[in-house]
């Protein structure tokens, strides 16, 4: 392949996985299926029932991992038997979107009833309103997931079948989702009322704030705050794994030349050691625009 066509390949699967990462870390938010769920979960047995919705099918990682491979498995079938790509891919997201939403559906049941001792009602119009949206972000997950791994392996020529790059990318998301994401979800939404930096102490675990701007707070109020930044940062990180993961060799072919696959592993490492400068350089210049840590603070004191 050209190499111009193969970059203009590897754009457009930087763009699909960056739709599909900003897709999961929302999905999430509205389901409370992330690593905050556990404040979510604890909620009512500190006598704080809320009206979120509280799923939490598995982890992230496994969660879109089965749900991906099921949309890949589907398209993989439609086309063994003559279906367009297009069609087959859109089919097996629905599909995967379906399951997911089946399963979202028995988790909150589940968790929710789990929870009758300490009052946590069931709310069956958070079933109504927040399943349709959880399906939808999971359909745009999968399908823009189902696109990258089928211009992986149809125009790419990755060894690897769609099913399988569907799971493996799957995991991927899902792990960049509860790392990225939860950042922000967790005590910037849930715990508005504690100092921002000063971490969750154990007294204040299960206490979140369940006040929205206009009402009780939901999951659909939860992915309103994350769209402005958690959900395009998740988005971003899932777009550059994705995209220089491949830039690299494409850049640097092995096919071309042997010498070329050391001069790719080389030029990840060296992309992995500048983007570690460049975070602490953020980190950084954000710790002296906002203020130091309670624990710098104390011992600045001390000292």
């Amino acid at each position: 392949m050209e190499p111009l066509t193969s970059m203009g390949v590897m754009a457009l699967i930087g763009a699909a996985a960056t739709i599909a990462g900003a897709s999961e870390d929302l999905e999430s938010d509205v389901g409370s299926q992330s690593n905050p769920n556990s404040q979510v979960q604890l909620a009512p047995q500190m006598m704080y029932p809320h009206r979120i919705y509280n799923k939490a099918i598995s982890g992230e990682p496994p969660s879109n991992a089965l749900m991906c491979a099921i949309g890949g498995t589907t398209a993989s079938v439609l086309m063994s038997t003559g279906a367009s790509v297009i069609l087959a891919l859109a089919v097996g997201a629905i599909v995967a979107a379906a399951v997911h939403g089946t399963y979202s559906v028995t988790g909150y049941f589940g968790r929710c009833a789990s929870q009758k001792r300490f009052k946590q009602p069931i709310y069956l119009d958070i079933i109504r309103s927040h399943t349709p949206v959880i399906m939808g972000y999971a359909f745009i997950t999968t399908f823009c997931i189902l696109v990258v791994s089928y211009l992986m392996t149809a125009v790419m020529g990755h060894p690897f079948s769609l099913p399988l790059l569907a799971f493996i990318w799957g995991i991927t998301v899902g792990s960049i989702g509860s790392s990225t994401g939860d950042v922000h979800y967790g005590a910037e939404r849930e715990f508005q009322n504690v100092e921002f930096g000063s971490g969750l102490n154990a007294a204040n675990s299960g206490k979140i704030v369940r006040k929205a701007e206009s009402g009780i707070r939901n999951g659909i109020d939860n992915s309103w705050f994350c769209a402005k930044f958690g959900g395009p940062a998740t988005g971003i990180a899932f777009g550059m794994v994705v995209f220089l993961s491949g830039w690299i060799t494409v850049v640097f072919d092995p096919s071309i030349n042997e010498s070329l696959g050391w001069e790719s592993i080389i030029a990840g490492v060296v992309i992995v050691l500048l983007l570690v400068i460049w975070n602490r350089k953020i980190e950084v210049a954000a710790r002296g625009a906002f203020g130091a840590y309670k624990k710098d603070e104390e011992a600045e004191v001390a000292a």
